[in-house]
């Protein structure tokens, strides 16, 4: 496995793991390498220091957790998740049927998010009822 440095086109900076310096080749060529922030696929590969033993020593734990967003759009991104979570009903994927029965009067108004299929939410849209796609999934609860 190797991790490097990656930019965009526009300026974003990365990091990711390939299983070789020929697989990152290969996928690059292949187009398969996107920017983590903005999708693009013009992505090279950074300036960067390697990587040097310090013998017996174990690696210092990297300064930010993993859990936690890295960049502006990904805190933005955990900011929007966080505020809907709070102040918004999950439906999940009785979304459709929620949203018509509240456009329909027949159940009282309230922020609601959840899931529905392509086909459910264009008829939602071409009814005239609001709906907007989230850039997120619902968090998932374990026992």
């Amino acid at each position: 496995m190797i991790q490097y440095s990656l930019k965009c086109a526009d300026g974003h900076q990365f990091d990711s793991w390939f299983q070789s310096a020929s697989a990152f080749d290969k996928l690059q060529a292949a187009g398969h390498v996107a920017c983590a922030v903005c999708g693009s696929e013009k992505v090279e590969k950074a300036l960067m220091a390697p990587r040097v033993g310090h013998g017996d020593k174990p690696e210092p734990a990297p300064e930010k957790p993993l859990s936690k967003p890295a960049n502006p759009a990904e805190q933005a991104l955990a900011a929007l998740k966080a505020h809907v979570e709070a102040n918004s009903d999950y439906v999940g994927t009785r979304f459709a049927q929620e949203a018509r029965a509240m456009h329909a009067g027949d159940a009282p108004e309230r922020p609601i998010w959840g899931e529905a299929k392509g086909h459910e939410a264009k008829a939602l849209i071409e009814d005239g009822i609001k709906v907007a796609p989230l850039p997120f999934t619902p968090t998932r609860k374990s026992n």
